[in-house]
């Protein structure tokens, strides 16, 4: 099977993200700037249900992919939910913890992607 893309893993997650109705999805390229990882894709939900869900959904959308995280963080307490692909780190926010942390501010320096390539046109 061929090597999956790193683009054709943001376009899944953001897919992912945006089907469970994800909050405010931001890609942040961070490879220039650090070693932990090429990518943060951040976005948030508005209860920890939500959170939750949309956790779930990346995971089961990546993993049909075969794609698996290296490790996932968060899901007891459902406000910041990590999971660790490699090269790129998903960050799933309950709504005011994401506030709270502001990981955009923190990743300023980063190069912010436009996520409207992944996202299907005209599907609302």
């Amino acid at each position: 099977m061929a090597e999956i893309t790193t683009q054709e893993k943001l376009k899944t997650i953001v897919k992912a993200l945006d089907s469970k109705r994800g909050e405010d999805i931001q890609i942040i390229g961070i490879g220039d700037l650090t070693i932990v990882a090429d990518y943060f894709v951040i976005a948030n939900g508005g209860s920890t249900t939500q959170t939750k869900a949309l956790a779930e959904e990346t995971e089961f959308k990546m993993s049909q992919l075969g794609i698996e995280p290296i490790r996932t963080e968060g899901y007891q307490g459902q406000t910041w939910i990590v999971l660790d692909y490699g090269d790129i780190v998903v960050h799933v926010f309950y709504k005011e913890t994401r506030s709270y942390y502001n990981l955009e501010r923190l990743w300023s320096d980063g190069k912010p992607v436009d996520i409207t390539e992944f996202l299907d046109k005209g599907n609302d």
